[in-house]
């Protein structure tokens, strides 16, 4: 495969979208499938060949506003329609050429106002499961480019250059990372894509997987190059059925079509990929537990160093980024390392996929700048609070993050602002609480996630979770003490400063993040026997519920 190849699929996939007036994109991600919108396709289909349109009804992957789905995408006049039902088919076929279905107007506002889309440039443009798509928007010219006008020390620069970061949730400097790995000597070498993404809330490794998984190849195939690798591993989650799926048959197509194999793109280059699936332990989003499992073992973290870098997958030297940095990969060699560092802060560059949810007005994928406010994202891109609460806090980080006020609304995304508020990156979960939450269940309910998903290798993770869920519990119910306020905090030191991985050493953090900024809700639970937002059942109310509750049973 070469330049003048790609170019004449292109221009045959152009060709073909000729024959049509009018094409239809509906959305066939995992939250839009599950609401029938592969028979909206078909029907919309049918109606359109039934009233004599030029129509081509094509799926996508997730479109980004989640909260409207299912969403349907019309070309080339670029009318978005939400919450569309079968029914609908015949009105939207009707209505091409002519006035659009105003009652199906999604109501997105200023949804995607400010966002730039580079991960998600693809998402509601392609069919995932059609390479020679995703070839005709660019698709693979980046591997061309890569292997026949660069060396993998040349790539290795313009990733430097670009300055991303690893969008897992470390933010370690991507560059950096390829740099080590190709300076260790070894026969055998490995990539291997983190798509283990188990915080609550986040979908959005599991959305570009479903939606542009040829992205995510390409990327790992750079990658191998650059660092010297013949092998690769996609590790994803058994529970994304759905990007599994679509992951199969990109590989299989991209394999058919020679970005995959041996003699890439007619060098002497071979890189091959696989699926591994895991069983839905959080802690395999770990690297080295991650490690582990693609090994057939036990999903445990080790003491490093060794760093994977070093000693990896079967003692080989390995590469770990996770898709969202892979996805990053193709449009930096593509368009060089300067066009992506001119996007961002200082530090933190380029841009960022969130998955915004909670108790917020337009839930959905979103890809803003680092460097936008969460302001700019909660109340403009998301719409604000819904039903009249006022605005609370946002998580973000997942189970490892931290908890933020109002008082941070203005604060700039990135990673080392992120950290300096009390909370973190992460793989980009955003979750938005109102005035209903009670922010000690909100630690309890992180903690009770920390202490269920540890895999109980070292104490102080496996004990220390569960000492903190319980003192946690004795809050909520309004029979803690100063002491017990006071040995929590004990804990969160201790079981920072001495878990083996990232999931103990930050399974603190949502405690810290609410004590440091909601300490009055946790007094209120201790000093006054009350809970402000009347989440926790506490005093009388519990005694009250409890003796319901025996009655209904003894009933």
């Amino acid at each position: 495969m070469n330049v003048e190849e790609l170019q004449q699929i292109a221009a045959a996939v152009e060709g073909e979208r000729a024959q049509y007036e009018y094409e239809v994109n509906v959305c066939m991600g995992t939250s839009c499938l599950a609401q029938h919108s592969d028979r909206i396709r078909e029907a919309i289909e049918k109606e359109a060949a039934g009233c004599g349109k030029k129509c081509r009804a094509r799926r996508t992957g997730c479109m980004g506003p989640c909260a409207a789905g299912p969403m349907v995408l019309v070309e080339p006049a670029g009318i978005r329609y939400g919450h569309v039902l079968e029914t609908d088919a015949k009105e939207i076929a009707e209505s091409l050429g002519r006035k659009p279905v105003a009652r199906l107007d999604p109501q997105l506002g200023s949804y995607f106002e400010g966002q730039h889309f580079r991960v998600l440039e693809n998402v509601g443009h392609i069919d995932p499961e059609n390479v020679e798509e995703y070839i005709a928007r660019g698709g693979y010219e980046a591997l061309v480019k890569a292997l026949t006008e660069m060396t993998p020390a040349q790539v290795i620069e313009q990733i430097a250059k670009s300055g991303l970061r690893g969008r897992g949730g470390g933010g370690y400097p991507t560059g950096l990372k390829w740099d080590t790995v190709a300076k260790v000597k070894g026969a055998q070498k490995y990539v291997i894509c983190n798509g283990d993404e188990g915080d609550p809330g986040a979908f959005m490794d599991r959305s570009v997987l479903e939606s542009d998984p040829q992205r995510v190849i390409e990327g790992m195939a750079i990658a191998a190059y650059a660092i010297g690798a013949t092998k690769g591993y996609i590790y994803v989650r058994a529970e994304y059925p759905l990007a599994v799926q679509r992951l199969t048959v990109a590989i299989q197509q991209a394999r058919r079509r020679g970005f995959l194999g041996n003699g890439i793109c007619e060098t002497t280059f071979s890189f091959d990929v696989d699926i591994r699936l895991g069983a839905g332990a959080f802690v395999c989003g770990e690297e080295t537990a991650l490690i582990a499992s693609i090994e057939g073992k036990r999903g445990t973290p080790r003491p490093r160093p060794p760093y994977p870098a070093v000693s990896g997958l079967w003692g080989a030297p390995t590469l770990i980024n996770n898709v969202e940095t892979f996805a990053n990969v193709a449009p930096v060699i593509r368009k060089g390392g300067e066009w992506f560092a001119s996007m961002g802060t200082a530090r933190s560059k380029g841009t960022k996929v969130f998955a915004l949810t909670g108790k917020i007005e337009r839930t959905g994928l979103v890809e803003v700048p680092m460097g936008m406010t969460l302001r700019q994202i909660i109340f403009g891109i998301g719409g604000g609070v819904p039903d009249g609460h006022k605005f609370k806090a946002v998580q973000t980080g997942g189970p490892s993050g931290g908890c933020l006020p109002e008082e941070h609304l203005d604060l700039s995304i990135s990673y080392d602002a992120l950290i300096t508020a009390g909370s973190m990156m992460g793989s980009g979960g955003m979750i938005v609480m109102d005035d209903t939450s009670c922010m000690v269940s909100v630690a309890r309910f992180f903690m009770e996630f920390c202490m269920t998903e540890s895999c109980g290798k070292c104490v102080p993770c496996r004990a220390g979770t569960v000492q903190m869920y319980e003192l946690l519990t004795k809050i909520c119910q309004g029979e803690a003490t100063r002491r017990d306020l006071e040995k929590l905090e004990e804990l969160c030191e201790v079981v920072g400063a001495t878990s083996l991985c990232g999931l103990g050493q930050t399974a603190p953090n949502p405690v810290l993040s609410t004590l440091r900024y909601f300490r009055h809700e946790y007094l209120a639970h201790i000093d006054e026997k009350r809970c402000p937002a009347g989440v926790c059942e506490i005093g009388d109310a519990r005694r009250l519920a409890h003796d319901a509750a025996r009655t209904e049973v003894h009933a």
